[in-house]
């Protein structure tokens, strides 16, 4: 998700002309630094989840309980990642766009299999998916107008889906399976309403952006009168 500036990440980063050190020595980041490194094996763990989930029919609980170490691992690195990126400075395009894809790319994966598993509703898949590709596609809709940041609701929603998703990859019986299905309603719950929220604040950050292009318009016709 980052990159630590290039002498500190072990970089060239010779001085300018005049002593300085040149913009893009300072400004360009490592694709190898930790945070990039923790997003590639978040990648690298959906083709391993899918495979460890779906063995011997994809109802084994000892296989479904490696699936469950791989998707842990997934989560963990996701918070990790983030966290050393802001920290740090480490961050990188490849990081921007790496991260949010790993992050949708292993929970669809979960949802998706559970589904076909019948282990949980298609309609849930559906309603999560939905909202996750539309949310991102409205987010490059808006974004000349600015950018919607990730809100704390947005963040619960996450870690309930994770939450509930795992315990699912999980062969629960008893309480725990009842658990794990108010856990999964709670989550469609959040993932509903953080959707709308984010449409109401795209729709917003839109309008602001319109109404601010067309009064520098009408200012630059004035001013050229």
């Amino acid at each position: 998700m980052t990159g630590a500036p290039a002498s500190a990440a072990g970089g060239t980063g010779r001085p300018a002309p005049g002593g300085k050190l040149g913009a893009a020595a300072v400004d360009q980041a490592s694709l190898w630094n930790i945070a990039n490194i923790l997003t590639m094996v978040r990648l690298l763990l959906v083709p391993g989840f899918v495979v460890l989930l779906l063995m011997d029919g994809g109802h084994d609980p000892v296989w479904r309980a490696w699936a469950w170490a791989a998707f842990a691992v997934a989560m963990i690195t996701d918070v990790f990642d983030g966290h050393l990126a802001r920290t740090y400075n480490l961050v990188t395009d490849f990081g921007k766009i790496a991260d949010p894809i790993a992050d949708k790319a292993i929970m669809a994966a979960g949802l998706i299999c559970l589904s076909a598993l019948g282990d949980l509703p298609w309609w849930v898949t559906g309603v999560i998916l939905f909202r996750e590709l539309g949310i991102t596609l409205m987010r490059f809709w808006v974004i000349r107008h600015g950018v919607i940041p990730a809100s704390r609701g947005g963040k619960l929603k996450t870690l309930a889906q994770g939450t509930a998703v795992g315990m699912y990859v999980l062969v629960l019986t008893g309480p725990l399976a009842t658990l794990r299905w108010w856990v999964m309603a709670v989550a469609v719950l959040l993932t509903v309403v953080t959707g709308l929220d984010y449409v109401r604040q795209a729709v917003v950050l839109r309008r602001r952006g319109l109404a601010a292009e067309r009064s520098a318009g009408r200012d630059r016709a004035g001013s050229s009168r």
